[in-house]
């Protein structure tokens, strides 16, 4: 692991805790986005012309990741984008549960527009808030996501697929972008019926690039009108014959962004899912003793046996400053400063945080 650190240069000048916010860029990505760029500015349609087999491997490349088929998986610019899409092809008048406080770009697509919304509360108890609101007020639908963006408060999963199983007809859609590339993940054998997320975080793959998986059972209730020239393959005689999946997909895919994603998936398959999983565990783990230790957590956060790599840490925009000028890199989210470990942190990080701390 350490001589992968040498892969992302500002390891080498900072102490980056920063990835909720922004995931870093590899050295290795970098090369081949710059080989990709000349391959277009050399080739110009030559290349162009060869996107759709680009295309096809990039989503056989996701499917074997996520354990998803292709005909599962829609390439999308960012999952703010995909949730609206989502929301605009469910009949309205739907009842739908969300967590209070979620990401803007979950609730916000939902309340603005005409469905029957409620809430369950986040904290400690959220699992048993979720099935109080379940009983509550019988949605069709429940969308959260799956770390909680500025607490980390991650939801556990064993608990959906029990919510499942007692609610088969529930439509359980999720937000991933705090939670790919953090661990091991099944598409097929998860409980959700629809997850979206942007790559530019945990996946390391940059912006403009994100993921819309729908299960077939899903396409039921979620009926997409959406449609374009991309829709149809450029095959003027496919109007009226377009695969499901494809009406997310409705303009021209940029091969340099999503080819990101795939070169970023290649590299989590070179380290490895299982140890780049086991070494976030175990420094999450070191970094929520040490916080629980000087107190730094949120009650809601302590109490839960479980959590994320995600911490909000008690502090103000004071301790914010001090922690720029030693060059430690987090974010103001909440109610204090949220840190956040990858693989490519150490030990060593979390002690230079703690010493400022101190």
């Amino acid at each position: 692991m350490e001589d992968l650190r040498k892969e992302y240069p500002v390891l080498q000048t900072h102490t980056y805790l920063n990835t909720a916010s922004c995931g870093l860029l590899s050295k290795s990505l970098v090369a081949w986005r710059k080989e990709e760029d000349e391959r277009l500015l050399n080739g110009g349609s030559l290349h162009r012309d060869t996107h759709s087999g680009l295309v096809k491997s990039i989503k056989q490349t996701v499917g074997r990741f996520l354990s998803a088929s292709e005909d599962e998986i829609a390439l999308i610019p960012n999952f703010s984008l995909g949730m609206n899409a989502i929301m605009d092809s469910m009949s309205r008048g739907k009842k739908v549960l969300m967590l209070e406080g979620d990401y803007p770009s979950i609730n916000w697509p939902i309340e603005r527009r005409d469905y029957d919304v409620c809430y369950a509360k986040v904290d400690e108890n959220l699992e048993d808030n979720i099935t109080q609101a379940m009983a509550e007020h019988q949605p069709d639908v429940f969308a959260f996501s799956i770390v909680h963006y500025i607490l980390g408060i991650k939801i556990d999963f064993d608990f959906l697929r029990q919510l499942k199983a007692y609610h088969p007809n529930l439509l359980l859609i999720a937000d991933g972008t705090q939670y790919l590339g953090t661990e091991g993940f099944s598409f097929a054998e998860s409980p959700l019926d629809v997850l979206a997320a942007s790559n530019y975080k945990w996946m390391l793959a940059g912006y403009g690039n994100g993921l819309l998986l729908v299960k077939p059972d899903a396409r039921l209730h979620i009926l997409p009108s959406s449609i374009g020239f991309n829709s149809a393959e450029a095959v003027f005689s496919k109007k009226n014959d377009i695969d499901y999946i494809k009406h997310f997909e409705p303009g021209h895919l940029d091969t340099l962004n999503f080819g990101s994603l795939e070169q970023s998936i290649l590299n989590f398959e070179q380290v490895g899912m299982e140890q780049i999983s086991t070494k976030i565990r175990q420094l999450s783990l070191h970094a929520r003793e040490a916080f629980l230790e000087r107190g730094l957590l949120e009650e809601v956060v302590a109490k839960r046996e479980n959590h994320s790599n995600i911490f909000n840490v008690k502090g103000d925009e004071a301790l914010f400053a001090k922690l720029a000028e030693n060059k430690i890199v987090c974010s103001l989210r909440g109610n204090g400063v949220r840190v956040s470990f990858h693989f490519y942190n150490t030990e060593e990080d979390l002690n230079r945080f703690l010493d400022v701390l101190n």
